[in-house]
């Protein structure tokens, strides 16, 4: 078995502590996952000062580990899972609706500068106004069932992405433009090969934000707007009957949720985009 070896200074190298390579291989995974875990220790151990200490009240605040044992039996049930998967299905979506109109969108838009700055207040407007603001009228459009939860949240994540997604056709980088114009490329070549792959990090970016901005509208939709399950609704549902343990617990597993889907974008982006910033 090959070793790597460690010296002390004025040595030869030929002596010294030497450490097994495979231990050697593990070291970095093994540093990958502490960081990754400090995260939610720190979370952990501030939660339980805050409670042992009775920094907050203490009929407010429940034991972290008493909300993470219930929160697992309900995840083993099937019961807390249920409600998961009603909101990622809801999520899904609204953020697909967003996605699918909205990149073509902004495309069209950041072609042509001109007609995006004739549009550039409405879009500002409405993405400057509050999601929550707009479900009286999506209810009065759509009604109380899953589709007016599912088109304001699409609608407020589709105005991030045409944001995101027309800047990033407006700052392509204009070298690169005139390079392929030089070498006798077509308009519809340029955009193909030039333009839509300098504009993917900033859809990247534009994307991560749409679906973030969705798992909020749903949430709060789920809560307020006539829903019958969900984690938005298991959340207020538990609120409303005192039941701490279930609505910490709601809460950490949409937090996990948001967190997870930022993370399977961020690698998809890092392997699609691989050039970005170069």
């Amino acid at each position: 078995m090959t070793s790597v070896q460690f010296s002390g200074p004025g040595s030869s190298g030929k002596s010294g502590f030497q450490l097994p390579s495979r231990l050697s291989a593990v070291l970095p995974t093994l540093s990958s996952a502490s960081v990754m875990v400090s995260g939610p220790l720190i979370l952990i151990a501030v939660w339980w000062v805050a409670f042992a200490f009775k920094l907050v009240d203490a009929n407010l605040l429940p034991s972290p580990f008493a909300t993470l044992a219930d929160t697992w039996t309900n995840i083993v049930s099937g019961n807390m899972l249920e409600d998961f998967w009603y909101t990622f299905q809801r999520v899904t979506y609204a953020f697909m609706f967003a996605t699918l109109a909205g990149v073509p969108a902004g495309i069209i838009l950041g072609v042509n500068e001109k007609v995006y700055r004739s549009v550039e207040f409405i879009i500002d407007f409405f993405r400057s106004t509050p999601a929550t603001a707009m479900f009286p009228l999506f209810l009065l459009l759509f009604g109380l069932g899953d589709f007016s939860k599912i088109a304001v949240a699409a609608f407020a994540g589709w105005l991030i992405v045409v944001f995101n997604v027309a800047y990033g056709v407006m700052n392509a980088r204009r070298t690169r433009m005139l390079a392929a114009k030089s070498m006798g490329a077509t308009p519809t070549r340029i955009f193909f090969d030039v333009v839509f792959f300098e504009t993917l990090p900033q859809t990247f970016i534009g994307i991560r934000t749409g679906i973030s901005i969705a798992l909020v509208v749903i949430i709060v939709a789920e809560m307020f707007i006539g829903a019958t399950d969900g984690l938005g609704h298991r959340i207020i549902d538990a609120q409303i009957s005192y039941d701490l343990t279930d609505m910490y617990g709601s809460i950490l597993v949409t937090g996990a949720m948001g967190y997870g889907l930022n993370i399977l974008f961020l690698a998809i982006e890092k392997r699609i985009v691989h050039w970005s910033g170069r």
